[in-house]
């Protein structure tokens, strides 16, 4: 039996190479132009289609497992920042409570987007990628049937020309060519048939993937951006509940009118009446509070809104803004679309720029919280 089974499977080795051989031929024949290739444009058209949704099918599963893969880092991501906030939140602080809550639901609602997407997209294109290996092999197999069938028509049609007539050789030629024939025109059918059907497919199958991913991300967003609010309305009271317990401070400013006030009262229960005609002596002094720009006279230009006085240093982050130092004056311009002015942020020019080139180019946005209106 041993050696049956080693006989049967050196006859079907010997088989299988000596197709290879006459495949080679026929294929060298057919680009020799010397023999005739079977053609059906159809199918090759179909064939062409084909390996075009495959190309695509294959970078739009490749681009979905990236996706995912990015969602699940963006998770990871917002634990770790949601965890850091939750260990820094100190327990007296407003809303501790809630923001373990939101901690959690932001941690779940992660969780169901990234697991509905596996289930409505990945696992469906996962499905529709698995078809393509199995019909490209069948085209392929189709191709070397093709070129069997070619071998064998010319084979037959060699044999039927020769001037010896061999009734045998002819009728075993014939035999080959109709079995030849009948398994390429089999597998050929059915892909003919498949074919047409799974370039069609791709259309309601691209709507669904779509579909779905969409929805997904639509809902989302919605939910997180319900508790993207709530985060944001929480610590808009924090702020509130640290300014509430924060000491009342009198300003420099302040302190200087008081300090200014004091001084002319003593003065003035040493100083003996000035004459009417003495005009310096009855006229009050320079009031700190009132100078706005250094100069009072100085020029304020048109389009200035009015002006206001850095309070404090800012260093600037960015090529938009103004380095500030306190004491700046800045002429305040409104901006040219006032969309664009962000929640806090003024846009100005320094008043030394404007006195010394007399323009207003050197624009640029600094925080309103740091500056005084004058």
């Amino acid at each position: 039996m041993a050696e049956t089974g080693k006989g049967v499977n050196a006859g079907k080795l010997a088989s299988n190479v000596q197709k290879r051989i006459t495949r080679a031929q026929e294929k060298m024949m057919q680009k020799l132009g010397k023999a005739d290739e079977t053609k059906d444009t159809a199918f090759e058209e179909s064939v062409a289609n084909f390996n075009k949704q495959m190309t695509e099918g294959t970078k739009l599963q490749r681009d979905l497992r990236a996706y995912l893969a990015a969602v699940k880092t963006m998770h990871e991501s917002s634990k770790r920042l949601q965890d850091c906030l939750a260990d820094m939140y100190e327990p007296d602080w407003f809303g501790k409570e809630e923001m373990d809550a939101l901690a959690e639901d932001t941690d779940v609602i992660w969780d169901d987007f990234y697991q509905k997407l596996v289930d409505s997209a990945l696992i469906s294109m996962d499905t529709y990628m698995a078809q393509f290996p199995e019909i490209k092999a069948r085209i392929a197999k189709r191709e070397r049937k093709l070129v069997d069938f070619d071998s064998a028509r010319h084979h037959f049609a060699s044999i039927q020309k020769s001037k010896k007539k061999d009734e045998a050789k002819i009728a075993k030629a014939e035999e080959e060519l109709g079995k030849a024939q009948k398994v390429f025109e089999e597998i050929s059918y059915d892909l003919q048939e498949e074919l047409p059907t799974l370039w069609n497919s791709r259309v309601g199958f691209y709507v669904t993937t779509f579909q779905n991913v969409a929805g997904l991300e639509e809902k989302f967003h919605r939910e997180m951006g319900k508790l993207n609010q709530n985060l944001f309305d929480i610590m808009t009271k924090l702020e509130e509940q640290r300014q509430a317990k924060k000491p009342v401070k009198t300003t420099g400013k302040s302190e200087a009118a008081a300090n200014h006030n004091a001084t002319a009262a003593s003065e003035s229960d040493t100083t003996t009446p000035a004459s009417k005609t003495d005009t310096s002596a009855t006229t009050p002094p320079n009031d700190a509070t009132t100078v706005t720009n250094g100069s009072s006279d100085a020029e304020v230009p048109s389009g200035v809104a009015y002006k206001v006085k850095a309070m404090h240093d800012y260093a600037a982050t960015d090529s938009d803004e103004l380095d500030l130092k306190a004491g700046d004056i800045v002429l305040v311009l409104p901006f040219d679309n006032p969309d664009e002015q962000d929640e806090g942020w003024l846009l100005g020019v320094k008043e030394s720029h404007w006195l010394v080139n007399k323009d207003l180019t050197a624009k640029g946005v600094f925080p309103e919280n740091f500056t005084q209106r004058l």
